[in-house]
């Protein structure tokens, strides 16, 4: 409040690009949050899971010949998420496609949906992001010990290296195997929130009428940049994903 009477005393230009990833309560008066409160990040959650049901189950619950819109997006999605399961992990890690279709619309949901002028973002939040990465990474790691046993440990082993380097190499492959839900939910979430950022930093600009013709050019260009960067980034993610499931169908170097 101190800096905000400062700035309007002074006549300086005062905004906040990070305000918009606070989450607070939907009720109340948003003193606390507690973990059954129902704040904006659930509220926008929520929304993106509803997106999912209106356009996988709702938009092609008639199975129509001649498609409509939401059912060819629909099919469209499908195809898609199949082809790339199907091409990385071969049609034994066809089982896991439900759960990567639903990991990839899901992102996508929210992303698209925190495009919204005034939507609250949820996959800039590393709280969600981080969640997503670990259950993919414990899926990975309870599917690969339980398909190969022990055997899942020759992940690690680079058996067409020198014999000297292979102990180190080890190490190194434990290592960034433990760091990859680390690297996972940072690039998603980063991503997501310096678009943002951006763009609120350019819309705080805006009020300065000098500038403004340049600032509103600057938000159209980022803002059909973030249109992209939400679809890349959930495309990445699920790739990803399909990659290290990979690893634990057929964890041999």
């Amino acid at each position: 409040m101190a800096t905000e009477i400062q700035g309007a005393e002074t006549g300086g230009l005062e905004f906040h690009p990070m305000d918009q990833f606070i989450v607070s309560p939907l009720f109340g008066d948003g003193a606390s949050v507690a973990w059954y409160t129902i704040t904006n990040a659930t509220f926008w959650m929520a929304l993106a899971v509803l997106a999912t049901f209106a356009l996988l189950v709702l938009g092609s619950a008639r199975r129509s010949v001649v498609p409509g819109r939401m059912q060819s997006v629909a099919e469209l999605a499908y195809g898609f998420i199949y082809k790339m399961v199907e091409d990385i992990c071969g049609k034994e890690g066809l089982k896991f496609f439900p759960y990567i279709m639903t990991l990839f619309m899901f992102i996508v949901m929210a992303n698209f949906l925190g495009l919204i002028p005034t939507a609250f973002t949820p996959t800039a939040h590393f709280s969600v992001t981080v969640v997503l990465a670990l259950a993919v990474f414990i899926t990975v790691t309870v599917v690969g010990f339980v398909k190969n046993g022990a055997a899942f440990l020759s992940l690690f082993w680079v058996s067409s290296a020198p014999l000297a380097l292979r102990p180190v190499l080890a190490i190194i492959e434990l290592i960034s195997y433990f760091v990859r839900p680390v690297s996972h939910s940072i690039r998603l979430a980063g991503n997501v929130m310096a678009g943002h950022a951006v763009i609120k930093v350019f819309a705080g600009f805006a009020a300065i009428a000098v500038i403004s013709p340049v600032s509103v050019l600057a938000i159209t260009a980022m803002y059909g940049l973030e249109v992209l960067v939400a679809f890349i980034q959930a495309y990445v993610f699920t790739i990803l994903t399909c990659v290290y499931l990979k690893d634990a169908l057929h964890p041999a170097h």
